[in-house]
């Protein structure tokens, strides 16, 4: 018998209600509020799991139904259909603890947070504690948890470089843990890349130093992103991967393509290598931009641009 997505949606709300749970949740959530793009339909049901036992306790309703669910941070690397969809968003922005760890040996101290805390908060409490390793992370506008899962980096620094150990939970919903090189870090990847395991928290590894060197750093940063960068516009980052020769944003720059545009969505003006929301830009729209570019760089260069971003349709 096929089960329809929205009894299946009915099956998990009665359950959450048997369970008695608290976690807070809404229904027909547009994701275009949820995603720095601001593109994006509404999904059937929305979680906000604040403290990891009840986003255990959600996932394991969600298993009990066959549902898999959308992990979402700051949904900074993300371009949502416009059309309703038939899922099941955790929203993981409540999951915002941060602490400085017991073990500070060989020079080096522990910081550990939860997976919903944002880079930029991360980095200025790592500031605020006289601790270096985080000052790229400050402008990344992402989670911890999606920072590992796709080893996000910037200015020759990546999360692979801090990041000591992480906590996960398993399709099973049972925590479990990954260190050192068993992260599998790679260009823009991890070992949770193409995984259901959901990241809860982790545990980075930073060194002392003074204060006023770790701002210079920051603010050093900070000014290459605001001269080079269109972060006045909504967008999702670089769009596209490093290739193996060369690089993305120069290939499209090259090809003639900035400033490209199909409706609202651009190749920005300003860094070929975003696209961006001019204020009215649909799915269909960035999707063709991109398309457009991925050809063009094909014909002229013989090279095959990924993208970064994942698409959810």
């Amino acid at each position: 018998m096929v089960v329809e997505y929205s009894d299946l949606i009915e099956n998990v709300i009665t359950a959450y209600k048997c369970r008695k749970l608290t976690c807070p949740f809404k229904t027909d959530v547009p994701m275009k509020d949820y995603t720095s793009f601001k593109i994006g339909g509404p999904v059937s049901l929305m979680f906000y799991p604040a403290t990891i036992t009840e986003l255990t306790d959600i996932l394991a309703i969600l298993q009990d139904n066959e549902i898999t669910p959308l992990i979402l941070g700051r949904g900074t690397n993300l371009l949502v259909d416009d059309k309703p969809l038939n899922l099941v968003v955790i929203n993981t922005l409540q999951l915002k603890n941060i602490a400085i760890g017991d073990n500070k040996t060989s020079g080096q101290v522990e910081l550990i947070a939860d997976s919903g805390v944002g880079l930029n908060a991360l980095a200025t409490f790592a500031y605020n504690n006289g601790l270096t390793g985080l000052e790229f992370a400050f402008g990344i506008p992402g989670t911890l948890g999606g920072s590992i899962k796709m080893n996000a980096g910037a200015y020759g620094s990546e999360m692979g470089d801090v990041v000591d150990t992480t906590t996960f939970i398993s399709k099973n919903t049972q925590l479990k843990t990954v260190k050192g090189s068993s992260h599998r870090f790679g260009y823009r990847s991890s070992c949770f890349s193409d995984s259901d395991d959901i990241i809860s928290s982790a545990k980075l590894l930073l060194k002392k130093a003074d204060i006023a060197y770790i701002k210079a750093k920051m603010d050093d940063l900070t000014y290459k992103r605001q001269i080079s960068q269109p972060l006045d516009l909504p967008s999702a980052g670089s769009v596209f991967k490093r290739p193996s020769h060369g690089y993305a944003t120069e290939l499209v720059e090259r090809a003639g393509l900035k400033g490209y545009t199909v409706g609202g969505a651009q190749i920005s003006k300003k860094h070929a290598g975003f696209i961006v929301n001019l204020g009215n830009a649909s799915f269909s729209d960035v999707m063709t931009v991109i398309t457009h570019a991925q050809e063009e760089v094909s014909k002229l260069f013989n090279v095959n641009l990924e993208m970064e971003i994942k698409i959810i349709s």
